[in-house]
């Protein structure tokens, strides 16, 4: 870029020199919410951006305490999904805190239980003076963000303005340096000092300390709320279009676009398979069956398949292809692509089945030949034509997933169900209707294994079945036992006890754990 400097210099290096440093995120949301907008003013006729987005829609608060938050900024991990129905946010503000508190720093310093408890009505805000009232009011006395700390560093313990940012680097710089910890001694005495108790200093101190596992400043919390309110309103109210632009924008978030094709079907969005003859690179909207817009997979998700030469299919595919040997000869893309279009079963507008089109793709040269160069925009029929065995429902799925990753088919698991019903495998839709400190048993195929270092070895899971997901909390002893299955298992069977505590889940150290996305555990 023209008149741009780039300075590979050391932040603290910047800032003795008083040069200002600031972030600039390359979010992959903000790439969605752009194509998003797009979409909607393409097939809607109306123009978004983020400052026009409509505020304070009670529809997307609806949606988003009941965790309905796939795809949504921010709050779509199992940790926010959990805490969706707890906080049940309901003002931007809410979401601020949303995005702030699901963070080892507020975790590690005890502040989510007594902050939900507030919320709740069920423990009194008590505010120790005045001056903590102005700094926490807005937190119910629970100091949630750096701003914070560094408030109460000042007007609670007589710190300057200066050692407070002090304070601040130090919060930064925990694990690396350990500073934090000369500074605690003076927040305890200065706190001391101006009357403040003990106990509550020390309170104070570990909360703050618990910063230095990773906090929120509340300008950068409030900053990524605003995206968190715009992807889901985007969700709630054009869901076809927010399916299309996060697919297109991938790779980002927590789910494949298995889960997230899936995702906008149970929000009664029509999804289509890749085709040769209707799809564009990236994933479209179409005219839907009923009413409404359809999704049109593109042909980014075909594994193998190249944009450079699926762009040559698309710059000479005109008003259509009649048949492969057409498509072959007018667009010249190589047969290799052509067999991988064909693994994804992307020529069913000319009548082939996934089979045949393979059969007639093996039949081509490994390039036209230059006497057929001139043929042009003549069609000429497959030759050769044979009868193949018709593939089985479990195959089509299983080279769905080979090629796309997903299948609007079926689901894998559908397969099993006879199976597992007979073994008392419940569906995890179910989980929603069985009875408190039941054990149950679930299934599915496993799409996310994570392992946060806070988290003390516990491994959470997510599964899918055909019915919904469900996430299992991997307790170490139980990793040690099925370590394996944890940590290469495609397909697993999980039994636990079902535990109810509200809308959410408090579960006992008895063994694996899963949540569905509405908030129950096994």
């Amino acid at each position: 870029m023209a008149d741009r400097t780039v300075i590979e210099w050391n932040k603290e290096d910047l800032d003795a020199l008083g040069i200002l440093k600031i972030d600039v995120l390359a979010l992959g949301m903000l790439t969605c919410i752009a194509k998003c907008f797009d979409l909607i003013a393409e097939h809607h006729g109306r123009r978004f951006d983020l400052a026009t987005v409509p505020p304070d829609d009670p529809a997307v608060y609806d949606m988003l305490c009941k965790a309905d938050s796939v795809g949504v900024f921010q709050v779509e991990s199992r940790a926010q999904m959990t805490m969706l129905p707890r906080l049940k946010p309901r003002c931007f503000y809410d979401l601020v805190i949303e995005v702030a508190i699901v963070r080892p720093g507020p975790i590690q310093g005890d502040m989510v239980h007594p902050y939900l408890r507030r919320r709740d009505k069920k423990e009194a805000v008590d505010y120790p003076s005045e001056e903590l009232r102005e700094v926490l009011g807005r937190t119910l006395g629970v100091p949630l963000f750096q701003e914070q700390a560094m408030k109460i560093a000042i007007v609670a313990a007589g710190f300057t303005p200066s050692e407070a940012d002090q304070l601040r680097r130090a919060m930064a710089a925990f694990r690396r340096a350990g500073t934090i910890q000369l500074f605690g001694e003076k927040l305890v005495a200065g706190m001391i000092e101006r009357g403040y108790s003990a106990d509550f200093a020390d309170r104070c101190f570990k909360q703050i300390e618990g910063f230095g596992e990773y906090g929120f400043p509340e300008s950068h919390a409030a900053s990524f709320a605003l995206l968190v309110y715009v992807s889901a309103w985007l969700k709630c109210h054009y869901p076809a279009a927010f399916a299309a632009a996060i697919l297109n924008s991938q790779p980002m978030g927590f789910y494949a676009p298995a889960q997230l094709v899936r995702d906008a079907c149970e929000h009664a969005v029509e999804a289509r398979p890749p085709d040769i003859n209707h799809s564009l690179w990236d994933c479209t909207l179409e005219p839907a069956t009923t009413e409404g817009l359809a999704l049109r997979l593109g042909l980014r998700l075909v594994k193998g398949a190249h944009v450079a030469e699926l762009s040559k299919l698309l710059e000479n595919r005109g008003n259509g292809y009649m048949t492969l040997t057409a498509l072959w000869r007018r667009s010249g893309v190589l047969p290799t692509t052509l067999e991988r279009l064909a693994d994804a079963d992307a020529y069913q507008s000319l009548g082939l089945s996934r089979r045949q089109a393979l059969w007639n793709v093996k039949a081509l040269a490994p390039k036209p030949l230059p006497l057929f160069a001139a043929v042009g925009e003549e069609e000429i029929p497959e030759e050769h034509e044979v009868a193949l065995p018709v593939m089985a429902a479990l195959e089509e799925v299983a080279e769905d997933y080979r090629a796309l990753s997903l299948s609007l088919k079926a689901h894998p698991v559908s397969f099993l169900r006879d199976v597992f019903t007979d073994e008392g495998v419940v569906t995890n839709a179910r989980l929603a209707e069985l009875p408190s400190e039941r054990y149950v048993t679930v299934s599915g195929l496993v799409l996310i294994r994570q392992r946060p270092g806070t988290a003390s070895g516990v491994i959470f899971m997510t599964i899918e079945d055909e019915t919904g997901v469900a996430n299992l909390v991997v307790w170490t002893d139980v990793f040690e036992r099925f370590q394996q299955a944890v940590l290469t298992g495609q397909l697993v069977v999980v039994r636990g006890r079902l535990q109810h505590e509200g809308a959410v889940i408090a579960r006992r150290r008895a063994g694996p754990s899963t949540t569905t996305r509405h908030g129950y555990e096994i």
